[in-house]
């Protein structure tokens, strides 16, 4: 799916959308400038941490805020989170950009990825991440429910060889165990290397700290992200799993959907 095509897309189902939009933008105005908690639908905090005002933020993350608000119509309530250390918000968000991007020549698709974080984020009991990664997932792979029986349970999953051979070295790191040359050789069988298996790495390290930061902070999912479609690719759907999936920043969103 192109960018051009993604964008008409969405530009098509506006009309639609724009209460939604409106609803979230007076949310967005109403707490992050207030200093005070938000609330999910469940009426508990989406952190259990205090969300600064924006324009107490560095420049670089209200610009980062002020983005998303403008491009999806929301703020994600993991930027909202993390914002309470920005410092720590702005270290994550550009390792994301750097993880998550893929080398030039890696041979890790997008849908990898996402499968990959599916599997650690289920070990790991984050349903916030499975949530949000798995809508990633049916995205880019156009596959409705490989990511649903990933998250039940990897090893018992409708995988190909070489999906296999991903998150079985995926998960002995993920669950710290020693890697032997078999898991290598397994994924040499089907045409990654050595520097795919460090992004492999790289991508489980990073998602087992976003797992634990969810659960510190005992992370709510944005209240428009519950509409996140399971059936197809829909423009609500794309704006928001593109959003909301742990600090996905649009420099990212853009890189990937050219691949499609």
């Amino acid at each position: 799916m192109s960018l051009f095509k993604v964008s008409r897309f969405l530009a098509r189902a506006k009309g639609k959308q724009t209460k939604l939009l409106v609803n979230a933008g007076t949310l967005y105005s109403s707490t992050m400038n207030s200093g005070n908690k938000e609330y999910a639908t469940d009426g508990k905090p989406i952190s259990r941490f205090s969300i600064p005002k924006i324009d107490t933020l560095p420049p670089d993350m209200q610009e980062l805020m002020n983005e998303s608000m403008e491009k999806a119509g929301f703020v994600p309530n993991v930027f909202k989170t993390l914002s309470h250390r920005p410092e720590e918000m702005r270290a994550f968000v550009n390792y994301y950009d750097v993880v998550m991007s893929g080398r030039e020549n890696g041979n890790l698709t997008k849908a990898d990825r996402e499968l990959i974080i599916v599997a650690v984020s289920a070990h790991n009991n984050c349903r916030y991440c499975i949530v949000a990664h798995s809508a990633l997932h049916r995205i880019f792979s156009k596959n409705r429910i490989l990511a649903d029986q990933v998250a039940a349970n990897w090893e018992t999953a409708d995988l190909d060889d070489r999906q296999k051979a991903i998150l079985d070295f995926a998960m002995q790191v993920a669950v710290c165990r020693p890697l032997s040359e078999r898991h290598f050789e397994e994924l040499y069988k089907h045409g990654l290397d050595e520097e795919d298996a460090w992004d492999i790495g790289s991508v489980v390290a990073l998602f087992s700290l976003s797992n634990r930061m969810a659960f510190l902070t005992t992370k709510k999912m944005s209240r428009v992200a519950k509409v996140i479609p399971r059936s197809g690719c829909s423009a609500r759907g794309l704006k928001i799993a593109l959003s909301e999936a742990s600090a996905l920043s649009h420099r990212s969103v853009d890189l990937n959907l050219r691949k499609y």
